[in-house]
């Protein structure tokens, strides 16, 4: 790569991995990152954004695999370094360590208690740690599914610095995300915005006069509840992942809960992580379940280009594998894939919207007037 390279890259849209509301509407954040650098924005499908790690970094690596134009595939790591995140992916998708984690979890431990036990015994115990922080995990995860794939991608990997993910704000420090998204909700705005990168605070100002912005869950918390009370067990056992019967602890929860926090706080066990449960929630609010997702995502949507960027896209229309989706009516001329994972988008968008501060704001059906923003 040089500096004439041009930067792609792929962002969740309104709805995210940790399984919550994105605190900026998905077009506002893309613009934000091309007036911070990148030139094209792709959209991250909803059933693979707010999936599992697993899930998740398999749909950003095959949306990029199937613009026919990536060369390199750049993540933030804790590690700083591609190889030994590459090696570690290499052990986790072999048969023996497959073998020592079905072994693990029988005995009643987490996922990640039982992966990491199993990477100890295959690796060593210093090799296993890069599976306890959360940039690292997702970076070993993309190397997977480069794997599977067997994509000749190059890897580069950037050194998180700063507060370490959901860190809290230490001073001279980078700030996570979390903590800035905290000083929002607690009131501290100026403070907040200035943490931001100077493009995201224009774009979060702008979203914020409009009525858009800040987005939270708890502002549709009663929805929540509602779609969570009307919901049969059977429907529960369909957002079961791991078929693991975590469903009847979410479902026997939400019956009498009056709360979401209590909702994910009496579903709780160590077993089980809470983003997990955040996600169970969140699908069963906007209608989604892991069997619905396809395999692969099966079209590209810009959310945002500088003129390099519109470059790009003119190039994929001859490399891409899949449709390249700019105005949302051409999704009707493709395949049926294509038509439900935009309906669900389009969903998605419409329960997104009911958080806005202004209501006013929130009218239904703006996905299919909605196209990338060119800088």
């Amino acid at each position: 790569m040089g500096a004439d390279s041009a930067i792609l890259c792929v962002m969740s849209g309104n709805f995210v991995q940790r399984g919550d509301f994105a605190l900026v509407s998905k077009y506002a954040r893309a613009e934000a990152a091309v007036r911070s650098g990148a030139d094209l924005v792709l959209e991250l499908p909803l059933p693979w954004a707010v999936a599992s790690a697993e899930r998740f970094a398999d749909g950003g690596v095959q949306t990029l695999l199937s613009t026919g134009i990536v060369t390199h595939l750049a993540f933030g790591s804790e590690c700083g370094a591609a190889e030994p995140l590459i090696q570690l992916a290499g052990v986790l998708t072999g048969e023996a360590f497959s073998r020592r984690l079905r072994e693990e979890l029988s005995v009643g431990v987490s996922f990640a208690a039982a992966r990491q036990r199993a990477a100890e015994e295959l690796t060593s115990p210093e090799t296993a740690a890069l599976l306890r922080t959360p940039n690292n995990i997702l970076g070993i995860e993309y190397c997977k599914s480069l794997l599977r794939h067997g994509s000749t991608l190059k890897l580069l990997t950037v050194p998180r610095q700063g507060a370490a993910h959901d860190g809290a704000i230490a001073e001279g420090e980078t700030p996570s995300a979390s903590a800035i998204r905290s000083l929002i909700e607690s009131g501290e705005r100026e403070r907040a915005l200035s943490l931001m990168a100077p493009a995201m605070a224009s774009a979060y100002a702008a979203e914020e006069a409009a009525g858009r912005a800040p987005v939270f869950a708890h502002t549709c918390e009663r929805a929540i509840l509602a779609r969570l009370r009307t919901m049969g067990e059977t429907d529960f056992a369909r957002l079961d992942e791991g078929r693991e019967g975590l469903y009847r602890r979410v479902y026997a929860a939400a019956r009498t809960a009056p709360s979401v926090a209590e909702v994910l706080a009496r579903a709780k066990t160590k077993r089980y992580a809470y983003a997990r449960l955040r996600r169970m929630v969140l699908w069963a609010y906007l209608g989604l379940a892991p069997d619905d997702c396809p395999a692969a995502p099966p079209y590209l949507r810009p959310l945002a280009a500088n003129e390099n960027g519109r470059g790009l896209l003119s190039q994929m229309r001859s490399t891409a594998s899949v449709p390249i989706l700019t105005k949302p009516a051409a999704v009707r001329r493709m395949g049926p894939s294509a038509k439900a994972v935009f309906e669900w988008e389009s969903r998605a968008a419409d329960l997104y919207a009911l958080a806005y501060p202004d209501l006013a704001r929130a009218a239904g059906g703006q996905a299919w007037k909605e196209g990338p923003v060119m800088c």
